[in-house]
């Protein structure tokens, strides 16, 4: 799969008004900087935004192209008109070859666990866990296999395995997934196995 490809223009910073007739003439204002904190103003077009970035993470190294020139990015926020669902505002990251970034990577969950096929419920708190690595090490996303996972138990941001050079910054304790009872189900069991142990305890005096 090829990389992705966002075209943009350069623009004025813009006041206010200007930047409202932008969005309401299918633009988004966005800005592209890097760790040197150069900053450079651009415009995009909303559709072809929408469309160039289906599927792309954070973690997600994308090309810019701004007039003839292209750098590579990536996407560190988005601004949502949640009531509408458009983009208002975006940032963008210029990375380097050879110096390290730090990017929230997302996790994938896969399989049926255990625990849920006996009548438990899989809670999943935590959907990114952010690393540093090179560019060219980064992940676009960490699959976790789960089928194994039995009821009361956890997998936790350390069980995660890192690839080489990809260094965590989250905390190692966080729980990625788990499978619980709910409380009436938990009941239900603790008081069928007070029964078996009375009965048992009956049947030992006896």
């Amino acid at each position: 799969m090829g990389q992705n490809v966002i075209n943009a223009r350069e623009r004025k910073t813009g006041s206010k008004g200007e930047l409202k007739s932008l969005r309401k003439n299918g633009g988004i204002p966005a800005v592209v900087y890097n760790r040197h904190g150069k900053v450079q103003h651009i415009a995009l077009d909303a559709k072809e935004f929408a469309k160039a970035i289906e599927g792309v993470s954070e973690s997600t190294i994308i090309q810019l192209l701004v007039g003839n020139k292209g750098r590579d990015c990536l996407i560190k926020d988005r601004q949502l008109d949640w009531m509408r669902g458009n983009v208002l505002h975006v940032d963008f990251f210029e990375i380097e070859k050879g110096v390290p970034i730090k990017a929230k990577v997302s996790i994938m969950l896969i399989g049926n666990p255990i625990g849920v096929r006996k009548g438990g419920i899989l809670e999943n708190p935590v959907h990114d866990i952010e690393v540093e690595a090179l560019p060219k090490d980064m992940p676009v996303r960490f699959e976790i296999d789960i089928k194994d996972l039995d009821a009361n138990k956890s997998i936790h941001v350390r069980d995660i395995v890192l690839p080489e050079g990809v260094r965590l910054i989250s905390s190692p304790e966080q729980a990625v997934a788990m499978v619980k009872f709910a409380r009436g189900e938990e009941s239900t069991e603790e008081a069928a196995e007070a029964e078996v142990k009375t009965e048992e305890a009956a049947a030992d005096k006896a």
